[in-house]
């Protein structure tokens, strides 16, 4: 089954509380939800469509099915980052930092600790 890249807000809420709960059952979901929480059948319906789309898996035991997501909130993080660069900064690692930089007003000291951490990131692999 071939996985669509995007989440709508929705299945992206529903992936966050399957990805802390790791395997669950519906319930489980619902419980890491912030209150608002949505209705149960709700809840179910988001599942149904993340299986759909190629996020989601399930074991059945039962009547009950335990959610288990097929990605990892990192790769589909790398992911995402990956088509925000490339759909608004020309694929320029360059322009991306720099737009980040800019709009989180981080200064020179900021940018020197986060090259230090790179560069531990890096002597770690």
């Amino acid at each position: 089954m071939k996985r669509k890249k995007e989440l709508t807000k929705a299945e992206e809420q529903i992936m966050h509380a399957i990805w802390k709960v790791e395997r669950g059952f519906a319930k489980d979901i619902l419980e890491q939800l912030n209150d608002p929480k949505p209705a149960y059948n709700t809840v179910l319906t988001v599942i149904r469509v993340l299986v759909q789309k190629g996020f989601v898996k399930f074991d059945t035991f039962g009547k009950s099915n335990q959610y288990y997501p097929t990605i990892s909130k990192e790769d589909y993080s790398a992911q995402q980052l990956k088509t925000l660069k490339q759909n608004y900064f020309n694929d320029s690692n360059a322009q991306l930092l720099s737009f980040f930089v800019k709009e989180n007003g981080i200064d020179i000291n900021e940018l020197d600790d986060i090259i230090q951490l790179i560069k531990k990131e890096e002597e770690n692999e």
